[in-house]
């Protein structure tokens, strides 16, 4: 298991695929205060 094993990380990361071992980055979360005027911004 290594670079050339598609099932590791390794491998993911050789042949730039992604999959349960490699996921891909989370989106980053707003700011509470954002949301809350997005939402006011909305209701005027």
């Amino acid at each position: 298991m290594g670079r050339g094993d598609k099932k590791t990380k390794k491998g993911k990361i050789a042949k730039g695929s992604f999959g349960k071992s490699r996921p891909h980055k989370k989106q980053v979360e707003t700011h509470p205060a954002q949301e809350e005027n997005k939402k006011t911004a909305k209701k005027k």
